[in-house]
């Protein structure tokens, strides 16, 4: 190789370099500019998703004041005329202590029935939603120290749950109130013996 021949090729070379440099570049910038599509993208998508969170926590609690609204009628009919309770309160709120407790339906008799129930009302019974009504239930003395002398008992009253919930819910004692003909009817077997907390 001559030496016009090597600087024809060392020439080469380094023109081939800078354009390699130079699509380095242009890839770097492309790739800086994806990079913060994607950063975008993603924040946007995050603030949407916490926008449909929102919608949707919105319709679960829509759909559960629904369902407490079509469930007290039944309730009021089935607390008085079954278990004779004289008082009947939805949504009971209270606080004490820097505690609070909210109930679906407080319902108590002092008279010749001297008991007290506490309704839970779901849509849709999960075992969480089995759970808070045995917290509710466990700590509702020390919020309601005025019902101490009654007997205590719970009820979940549900659109729709699982049977082996159901059967958990009766094995421990708890009424379980289901709707039929949109209505709520107590669903208690033969045998059932409700737990007094």
């Amino acid at each position: 190789m001559t030496d016009d021949e090597l600087k024809v090729l060392v020439g080469s070379l380094a023109i081939a370099q800078q354009h390699t440099d130079k699509q380095i570049a242009e890839l770097r910038a492309s790739q800086q500019e994806t990079d913060r599509q994607l950063r975008e993208t993603d924040r946007q998508l995050r603030r949407q998703l916490k926008e449909l969170g929102k919608q949707i926590g919105g319709l679960g609690e829509k759909f559960g004041g629904f369902t407490e609204g079509m469930a007290f009628p039944s309730m009021v009919k089935i607390l008085s005329e079954r278990f004779g309770m004289e008082v009947i309160t939805p949504r009971v709120k209270v606080k004490k202590g820097g505690e609070s407790m909210e109930l679906d339906v407080l319902a108590y008799a002092n008279s010749t029935r001297n008991e007290v129930f506490v309704v839970e009302v779901k849509s849709h019974l999960r075992p969480e939603g089995l759970e808070q009504l045995q917290q509710i239930l466990s700590r509702f003395r020390r919020f309601f120290p005025e019902h101490d002398d009654k007997k205590l008992y719970g009820m979940l009253a549900v659109v729709d749950a699982p049977d082996d919930l159901r059967r958990e819910a009766l094995s421990q004692g708890i009424y379980m109130a289901g709707i039929h003909d949109e209505q709520f009817v107590i669903e208690t077997p033969e045998g059932f013996v409700a737990r007094s907390w």
